[in-house]
């Protein structure tokens, strides 16, 4: 438990009430029951973290050539506190960079944003050797020219990469340098698993004493009172429930504007609809994950490969027909903090996916890899996708760097756009806490190290991540530790 916090009164323990399990809603419950704080969670759902399609480490921003240079310094300190609060949840290998020869953009341009980002992880590893989590600062990214890459496509391809060459050998037999502008780019922006960071939160939740859980509840009511809020909320069985608490977290995902809707706050927002799709395809050695750069939204946009074990595959493709969705970005409106999707989205969200659009969008995602990796063509459907919906704050759909607001001296909304931004969020509600006089807090910022989930064990985690995998119907693969 961290030592650096009190409660202010010691007759009666302040209680915080979240909305929500997903990544956000579940941080914020291990940072505050890490501290002691007594926490009630509702979730409407089964189980904590389902969500939208994690797969990627952002700790640099790299994926998106279009946002500034502070979201990626950001996104880089955001990413490191949290594979720190989750320890067992990376996957730990490299991302390539590629720019097809089809791309307008310049194979270089990232460059000066890399060298900042670098500096950067070595100045916060300097400051504190427990940030270094990404590998040595220096070897932080690596450019590969033409010839370099050649070079390493006539090794033979190693059963198990051993440096920064061998990654790149597997993607030597594959791909056509003629097809690509150099330099080709790696660096280490690792994988995030989606299951073993639920597995994570629900062994360490599980075990708090001070945390309560409900799930398959969902709240209908809220009610503002001059000391806090009381949530109305319905359990699945119909049984009503009303839960008093001092502070209350909305962490409802997408569907945050629902609950701004019921407290009566408005708030201007976006909310993205995205799947990701699961492949399999046979291949050698060990794949780094392969971004291929395009313009977002054209027959060209970004092709994503992230590997798993046993030739399991993740896939992204930024055009309409595979990871994003005609009409799937939708805006708030003045009568309502609530973004309306498309009714066949809202549909999927709540229902799953049927069989048909499972196999011809995967099918779409495979193709789309294929244009660019050809022997990708051999992949077939590993299974159902990953799905969700994604909000942004405000109005405009490049950001990716967010976290919390608040509205009076009860409520918080955490807005965030990336899961690597769940803990800072988590933070800036304690130091709310502590500005309004609910905790007393010396001067030492929070460490991100968490002692509910420090002491975890890395096979119990995977365990319980694969059993989670099974129960919502994908693949072992996707909850195996790699790297």
């Amino acid at each position: 438990m961290n030592a650096n916090f009190c409660h202010a009164s010691a007759q009666r323990p302040l209680r915080v009430g979240i909305l929500g399990g997903g990544i956000a809603g579940a941080t914020v419950a291990l940072r505050l029951a890490d501290m002691g704080i007594e926490t009630l969670l509702v979730e409407a759902s089964s189980g904590l973290v389902n969500g939208p399609p994690i797969c990627h480490l952002h700790a640099g921003g790299n994926l998106y050539r279009d946002i500034g240079d502070d979201q990626c310094l950001t996104l880089l300190r955001q990413s490191i506190a949290s594979v720190r609060a989750y320890p067992h949840s990376i996957n730990r290998r490299p991302t390539v960079i590629a720019t097809p020869k089809t791309d307008p953009g310049d194979a270089e341009a990232l460059l000066p944003r890399l060298k900042q980002v670098a500096q950067e992880y070595q100045r916060l590893v300097d400051e504190d050797p427990a940030n270094q989590v990404l590998g040595e600062p220096e070897q932080y990214y690596r450019c590969y020219s033409r010839e370099q890459f050649e070079a390493l496509a006539a090794r033979p391809i190693p059963p198990k990469a051993e440096s920064q060459d061998d990654w790149l050998i597997p993607l030597g037999h594959h791909l056509d340098p003629e097809s690509l502008k150099f330099p080709l780019i790696l660096v280490q922006e690792y994988g995030w698993s989606l299951f073993r960071m639920a597995a994570t939160a629900t062994l360490a939740l599980n075990a708090a004493p001070n945390c309560e859980l409900h799930f398959h509840t969902r709240a209908t009511r809220l009610e503002q009172q001059p000391d806090g809020w009381i949530i109305h909320a319905s359990h699945q069985d119909g049984q009503e429930q009303p839960f008093k608490v001092d502070f209350l977290v909305n962490a409802c995902g997408f569907r945050t504007g629902l609950v701004d809707d019921m407290a009566g706050y408005r708030r201007q927002r976006l909310v993205e609809y995205k799947a990701a799709y699961v492949a399999r395809w046979q291949t050698e050695g060990e794949w780094p994950e392969v971004i291929f750069h395009g313009q977002r939204g054209t027959p060209n946009g970004m092709a994503q490969l992230t590997p798993y074990p046993n030739g399991v595959f993740q896939l992204h493709g930024m055009t309409d027909g595979i990871t994003l969705f005609k009409d799937g970005l939708a805006a708030s409106c003045e009568y309502s903090a609530q973004p309306k999707l498309p009714q066949p989205y809202v549909t999927q969200l709540n229902q799953g996916w049927q069989t048909p659009d499972i196999e011809a969008r995967t099918r779409e995602a495979i193709a789309h890899l294929t244009r660019l990796l050809p022997a990708f063509g051999q992949a077939r459907v590993g299974g159902k996708p990953l799905f969700g919906a994604q909000q942004i704050p405000g109005s405009d759909p490049s950001l990716r760097a967010a976290d919390v607001s608040f509205e009076g001296n009860h409520y918080a909304r955490v807005e965030i756009v990336k899961a690597s931004s769940a803990l800072t969020a988590a933070d800036r509600i304690v130091g709310r806490l502590a500005d309004l006089g609910w905790l007393e807090m010396d001067e030492q910022p929070l460490s991100p190290s968490l002692a509910l989930t420090a002491g975890q064990n890395a096979s119990e985690v995977e365990q319980e991540a694969v059993r989670l995998a099974r129960e919502r119907g994908y693949p072992d693969e996707l909850a195996l530790n790699m790297g």
